[in-house]
């Protein structure tokens, strides 16, 4: 579904991705794991289209898309909810959906009713400012509006960083539940071993910029996340 290869990517002249080659599988869910700044946020980035330059190749659905734009990538299907969840502030929830809808050239989508299944709060905020919203609110509504461009592949960075208890399960189920029941392929940045390890399928470890580690879910022990991960 999702394929880098030989991918380098930079931050003006620095050098943030070093020669990672990665594949996430159509229905597949996959984690990134990692210490704080060792690149995960830049890989999805990457993904998307966001990096200063890159160098190797993308391919999403076997069709290179190094040189596509972003706007380009959301249509063909890459969703992007970043950390801090981009919603923003001063539109409504509704405007903030429509903004999902516009990717999608005005097709329609089973995912237009859906979102308010999944987040009934939606529905009952429509008019509502984003900024308004809580934190966890704010998140349901930045997966929402991702949905409704319908991708292929939606890259999660840290979806339930600073989120309120009640809510993470919430967030959490929601995100299995895309994958397994919609087959959507999901790329899942994450601090939360546990929540990986539940929701996985495959799993990467980043170091300096670097794949350091990858395999089935099952092949994540203690071992590789105390010295990959612990502080």
């Amino acid at each position: 579904m999702l394929d880098l290869i030989n991918v380098d990517a930079f931050y003006g002249s620095s050098r943030a991705l070093q020669n990672v080659t990665m594949s996430v599988a159509d229905g597949e869910l996959l984690s990134v794991l990692g210490r704080n700044g060792v690149g995960k946020t830049t890989l999805l980035r990457t993904m998307t289209g966001l990096m200063d330059r890159v160098r190797g190749e993308l391919r999403l659905d076997g069709a290179g898309i190094t040189q596509v734009p972003t706007s380009e990538r959301a249509r063909i299907g890459l969703a992007y909810v970043p950390q801090g969840r981009g919603i923003l502030p001063r539109f409504t929830v509704r405007e903030n959906l429509q903004l999902g809808r516009f990717a999608r050239n005005g097709k329609p989508s089973h995912f237009d009713d859906f979102v308010f299944e999944l987040f009934p709060m939606l529905n009952e905020h429509l008019g509502r400012l984003g900024g308004n919203l809580s934190g966890g609110q704010q998140q349901q509504l930045a997966i929402a509006r991702a949905l409704l461009t319908d991708p292929k592949v939606i890259l999660l960075d840290e979806p339930t960083e600073g989120i309120q208890p009640s809510i993470v399960e919430e967030i959490e189920n929601v995100i299995i539940r895309l994958n397994r029941e919609h087959g959507i392929a999901v790329v899942l940045v994450e601090q939360n071993v546990a929540f990986a390890r539940r929701a996985s399928h495959r799993f990467v470890i980043m170091e300096r910029g670097t794949i350091a580690a990858e395999g089935r879910i099952d092949a994540l022990t203690d071992t590789l996340v105390h010295t990959h991960m612990t502080v």
